[in-house]
C-alpha cells in the first residue's frame, strides 16, 4: 500500500507538471529529428584544390566528385595562394617531384586530399605497369618471329644474316616522389585538434549557462529575489550584479580551461592568446544571459535541467563539428542563429588559422549582440516577479 501510494503521489505530480511532461516526452523527439536530418544526408566534404604546373595525367586522376581542382597561373607562394584563396591544398610539380602544401586547420579535409593524391598514384603506377605488359607482349611476339625468320633464312643461306630486329625501349612508369608540407600544425596534428577550440567554447558556454540558470533559480525559490525586488532596487541593477558577480567566475573558468588545454593538450594557438581569452569571455557573457534569461521558466532544478537538451544540446550539432556546407540547405540557416555557431568559428580561425580581429570581429560582435538581447529579455521577464 506504501509503495502504491508512492507511486500514485509521483504520478501525479508529473501529470500535473505540463512542463516537465512536454520536455521529457518531445525533447528526446526534437534531438533525434535533429540528428536524423544531420546525418542522413551521404554527402562528404568538398575541398577545393589548387593546382600549378601539374601533368594532365595526373589531374585526371585527381578529379573526382568531392575534390574541385583550380589551375594556377600565378607565380604567389602555395602559402599565400592558401591563405588568401582558402584553398584546402595546393599540388605542385617539378619534373617527377610533386610537392603538396595542406592548410590542416582542418583535419578531414587533409586527410582527403593525401587520400586522393595516393590513389592517383596507384592508379598512375598500374596504368603504366600495364602499359609496359602490353610492351612486353609485343616485343616478345617480335622475336618471335624474328627467330622464325631466322630460322627459314638459315635453311636457304649459309651466309651470315644480319637481323634487324625492333628494339623499342621500354618506357618505365612515372614514379612521383610526393612532398608534404603544412601551413598549419604538422603531420603529427589529429582531428582531436581540429576538434579541441570547438570543445573549448562548449564547455565554457555550457557550464556557464547551467550554473548561472540554478543559481538564480535558486534565488527565486528560497525568497531570495522576491524580498530583492521588493526593495526600490532596479532590475537593470540587479542583472548588472548577477552579470559582474558570475561573470568573474567565468573569467577564472576561462583562463582554467585555456591554461589547461595550453599546458596538458600542447595546443598550438597560432593567432592571439587575447583574442582566445576575449571570444571565451563573450561566450561566457552570452551562456551567462541566456542562463539568467532561461531561469525564468523553470519552477525547479529539474525543470531547468530539463532545458539543456532544447537549448544547448543543439548548439554542439551546428558548432562546426558537423560542417556546415554539408547540412541540407533548409538546415544550415539554423546555425546562424546558434551563438555557440559564432564562438566556435572564431575560436577555430584564431587557434588553428591565425586569424587577427579583421577575421573574427563581426563573430565577436555578434556575440555581443547575443549577449545584450538576452539581457534585455531578462530584464522583461523579471517584471513579473516583483510583487510591489
Amino acid at each position: 500500500m506504501r509503495i502504491q501510494a508512492m507511486i500514485k503521489r509521483i504520478l501525479l505530480e508529473m501529470v500535473r507538471d505540463k512542463r516537465t511532461l512536454a520536455l521529457m516526452f518531445l525533447a528526446p523527439l526534437l534531438i533525434l529529428t535533429l540528428m536524423y536530418f544531420l546525418f542522413q544526408s551521404n554527402t562528404q566534404q568538398n575541398v577545393t584544390l589548387g593546382i600549378r604546373n601539374v601533368e594532365p595525367s595526373i589531374t585526371r586522376e585527381l578529379k573526382g566528385k568531392h575534390i574541385k581542382l583550380k589551375k594556377i597561373k600565378s607565380k604567389q607562394s602555395a602559402i599565400g595562394l592558401i591563405r588568401q584563396r582558402n584553398y584546402a591544398g595546393v599540388l605542385e610539380q617539378k619534373d617527377q617531384k610533386l610537392k603538396l602544401t595542406l592548410q590542416n586547420s582542418d583535419q578531414s579535409k587533409s586527410a582527403i586530399l593525401r587520400q586522393t593524391l595516393q590513389q592517383a598514384q596507384i592508379k598512375l603506377k598500374f596504368k603504366a605497369a600495364d602499359t609496359a605488359l602490353r610492351r612486353q607482349r609485343q616485343v616478345i611476339k617480335q622475336q618471335q618471329q624474328v627467330i622464325k625468320e631466322f630460322a627459314q633464312l638459315t635453311k636457304q643461306t649459309e651466309g651470315s644474316v644480319v637481323v634487324k630486329s625492333k628494339n623499342q625501349s621500354l618506357k618505365t612508369f612515372d614514379n612521383y616522389s610526393v612532398r608534404t608540407h603544412y601551413l598549419y600544425g604538422s603531420s603529427h596534428s589529429t582531428y582531436f585538434d581540429t576538434l579541441l577550440p570547438i570543445m573549448i567554447g562548449f564547455v565554457v558556454f555550457f557550464f556557464v549557462f547551467l550554473i548561472s540558470g540554478i543559481a538564480l533559480l535558486r534565488e527565486r525559490t528560497t525568497g531570495t529575489l522576491m524580498r530583492v525586488l521588493a526593495t526600490p532596487i532596479k532590475r537593470a541593477e540587479i542583472i548588472t550584479g548577477y552579470l559582474a558577480g558570475y561573470g568573474l567566475f567565468a573569467v577564472v573558468q576561462t583562463c582554467l580551461i585555456v591554461g589547461y588545454s595550453l599546458l596538458v593538450f600542447k595546443i598550438q594557438i597560432i593567432g592571439s592568446l587575447g583574442l582566445v581569452f576575449l571570444i571565451n569571455l563573450c561566450l561566457a557573457f552570452v551562456a551567462l544571459a541566456l542562463g539568467l534569461f532561461i531561469s525564468t521558466f523553470a519552477q525547479s532544478e529539474f525543470q531547468m535541467v530539463q532545458f539543456i537538451p532544447v537549448v544547448v544540446i543543439p548548439q554542439i550539432f551546428f558548432s562546426g563539428i558537423i560542417p556546415i556546407a554539408q547540412m541540407p540547405n533548409w538546415l544550415q540557416p539554423v546555425a546562424k542563429i546558434m551563438p555557440l555557431y559564432y564562438g566556435a568559428d572564431a575560436m577555430s580561425g584564431v587557434i588553428t588559422r591565425g586569424s587577427g580581429w579583421n577575421s573574427v570581429g563581426m563573430q565577436i560582435s555578434v556575440l555581443i549582440i547575443f549577449a545584450i538581447l538576452f539581457l534585455l529579455l531578462n530584464s522583461i521577464t523579471l517584471r513579473r516577479f516583483r510583487q510591489v
